[in-house]
């Protein structure tokens, strides 16, 4: 396929950068010596969930996602505006597209599960986000978002199959690059496919010898299993405590993870409560199951024995989102 034919470029996500450079925060990078000496590498963790995604006074932290949502929104014609909003998601892109919508001065319509995390729905709700509820399926989502749609006629922000959000995520890999531009390896979660298109597509386009690994939990490892059939595989069911993974990949996504993204290399959620854990204890900083994926999978024997990444010596870790029930993380974890 041709740069052009897949649904974002270098220049999109390049003009997002531009488009949402008010509406974002550039997020910081940190490190750990204690984790470069575990690892066996230099490791580079993009602070994502410092990002904006949650009221400031807030418990919880931000994400990734107000980066996609802001640009699809502020993208809209006026015209299209006008009619607001519509979205499902089970937090944080729900929370982005609030925010969003509420900095354009509009309404936003959320489709959110009925087992989503509280902290999520309460920063949607903050937000002015007005939640309709679903059965935790994506059938029952993708049905309930197109009957708010018909009846609203608000515009649909997908939470990753849109090109303008694919593009406005890719900017987390334009930051990074700025900031380390050693990186040899980037890693970072995988669900729809939005954040991995976004940045694999910026990051091979300033560096082309990069490696883009895609962290996925095995209790939801349709990525994995596609990149392996080279066809997109779905899940029945998905089963991991990192609820933000549970999407499968969209008509947009895979396309741009089945020629741009290296490896799928997937753990299990005892590996992802330890990295959450290292997360905790050595990087001082609140990260959700689903951010802390990227450094479990650092840590894996599946990474360090991949001969695709065996010469690799800095390694740029998306630690995504920090939005977590605190109370739920400690009873996960074991005595």
């Amino acid at each position: 396929m041709a740069v052009e034919d897949y649904a974002a470029s270098l220049d999109s996500i390049q003009a997002a950068r531009n488009r949402i450079q008010g509406q974002i925060r550039v997020t910081q990078v940190i490190t750990s010596s204690s984790l470069d000496a575990l690892a066996g590498r230099s490791l580079f963790f993009k602070c994502e969930l410092f990002q904006r995604g949650s009221p400031l006074r807030s418990s919880s932290s931000g994400a990734f996602k107000i980066r996609g949502a802001s640009n699809a929104i502020f993208s809209l014609s006026d015209e299209q505006a006008e009619r607001g909003v519509v979205t499902h998601s089970s937090g944080n892109h729900a929370a982005a597209v609030a925010l969003a919508a509420k900095l354009r001065g509009i309404p936003a319509h959320i489709v959110v599960p009925r087992n989503a995390p509280k902290c999520k729905v309460e920063n949607v709700e903050r937000y002015g986000g007005k939640i309709s509820w679903c059965d935790p399926s994506v059938e029952s989502r993708e049905a309930v978002c197109a009957s708010v749609k018909s009846k609203t006629n608000a515009v649909l922000v997908h939470p990753f199959n849109d090109p303008q959000v694919i593009s406005g995520q890719g900017t987390v890999a334009l930051e990074f690059l700025e900031q380390v531009p050693q990186l040899d390896v980037i890693i970072a979660p995988i669900s729809g496919g939005g954040l991995i298109s976004g940045i694999s597509i910026a990051a091979k386009a300033i560096k082309p010898e990069i490696k883009i690994i895609a962290a996925e939990p095995t209790g939801a490892d349709d990525a994995a299993r596609s990149k392996a059939a080279n066809s997109v595989q779905t899940n029945k069911q998905t089963c991991t405590i990192a609820d933000g993974l549970r999407a499968s990949l969209g008509s947009l996504t895979w396309p741009i993870v089945r020629d741009f993204v290296d490896e799928v290399v997937t753990v299990d959620d005892s590996a992802i409560l330890e990295a959450m854990k290292m997360c905790y204890e050595r990087l001082k900083v609140v990260v959700e199951p689903s951010g802390a994926i990227g450094l479990a999978v650092a840590l894996s024997d599946k990474f360090r024995s991949n001969p695709a990444v065996k010469h690799c010596t800095n390694v740029g870790i998306v630690l995504s989102g920090g939005n977590c029930d605190l109370t739920g993380l400690w009873e996960s974890l074991p005595n």
